[in-house]
């Protein structure tokens, strides 16, 4: 599955609403490390397809959703399980770091 646009209108459909966990990547077109995490986001994305979903949310067209979040640095990922924020981790990561913060 491709990584998901996340937007205020749809992010309680596709993240809190969500069957399987859902990592959301908070993120901007001009944030060096968040270009840098954005292929393992989606490899990560393609090789966990139907267990974890991935999500983005650009922070500079999206600014509600980072407020709410307070989302004070990017690229910030958010793992929610059943609809519950339940772990953040901030700047880039391998995949076996995201992997274990995924927990699979």
């Amino acid at each position: 599955m491709a990584e998901v646009v996340l937007t205020k209108e749809n992010f309680e459909a596709e993240v809190l609403n969500s069957d399987i966990p859902v990592i959301v990547d908070f993120w901007a077109t001009w944030c060096g490390p968040c270009k840098m995490i954005a292929p393992v986001l989606e490899e990560f994305a393609e090789e966990y397809d139907g267990k974890v979903k991935v999500g983005k949310v650009n922070v500079d067209e999206q600014g509600e959703l980072a407020i709410k979040f307070g989302i004070e640095v990017i690229p910030t990922l958010i793992l929610f399980k059943d609809g519950e924020n339940v772990d953040k981790m901030s700047g880039y990561c391998q995949m076996d770091a995201l992997e274990r913060f995924a927990g699979v």
